[in-house]
């Protein structure tokens, strides 16, 4: 049976809250479902959901500012605190977690070696520091200060990798959606048909687009760091 919880937003010294379906309402969250309102179990925006009191429009605009009722859902949805079973709590912060570990992944190497960290090598570390995540902060927000616990023991630099590609005439053109895929930032056809590019992209997505490069040219391209 769905489970009808109150998800409540403060700004301003104001409260404001709305019904909403618990299990929905995670699925908003987590990112399954798109429409805010598809998730309240009941339409109105209260001061006081229980006992059915609910603000003038001048201080939801004063608020929000809007009366659009799908962007003032939206809003407490993102910003409010919104009720959630503990089993859904888990799943919410093991998603952030992975989240976290796929960023620092994508955009870190290891100093001591240049290379990058393995993502289950970043999982592990985080997992050794007892680290706290927020379910409902944004991944992007809460990198700092994992990447800060996580240093004492593996160390991480975020780096961009600069990599100067020459391929041959054959598998240039073919190739040449992959490179920009990955930042192209330089490029120079030869009279042969043959490419010198350059491309820039976070450093912990070196191991990916070498792999890629040589399934699109069988290991035919020429590589250097620049």
């Amino acid at each position: 049976m769905s489970k009808t919880v109150i998800a409540k937003y403060s700004v301003a010294g104001e409260q404001f809250e709305i019904f909403v379906d618990s299990d929905l309402a995670y699925d908003y969250i987590t990112g399954k479902r798109a429409d805010p309102m598809s998730v309240l179990a009941f339409e109105g925006i209260f001061t006081d959901a229980n006992k059915g009191d609910k603000p003038s429009q001048d201080k939801i605009k004063k608020a929000f500012g809007t009366t659009e009722v799908p962007k003032i859902v939206e809003t407490i949805l993102k910003h409010g605190n919104v009720p959630i079973t503990t089993d859904q709590r888990n799943r919410l912060m093991e998603d952030k977690r992975k989240q976290i570990a796929n960023i620092i992944a994508r955009n870190s190497i290891d100093p001591r070696t240049n290379a990058p960290h393995p993502l289950l090598r970043i999982e592990n570390a985080m997992e050794a520091a007892k680290l706290q995540i927020d379910p409902f902060k944004n991944a992007n927000e809460q990198v700092d200060a994992v990447v800060k616990k996580i240093n004492l023991t593996l160390p991480i630099k975020f780096a961009t990798a600069k990599i100067e590609v020459t391929l041959p005439a054959e598998y240039a053109n073919r190739s040449f959606g992959l490179l920009k895929q990955y930042g192209l930032k330089a490029e120079e056809w030869q009279s042969n048909g043959s490419l010198k590019a350059v491309v820039e992209f976070p450093a912990g997505l070196q191991g990916e687009f070498f792999e890629k490069l040589n399934s699109f040219t069988k290991g035919n391209a020429m590589t250097k760091m620049v």
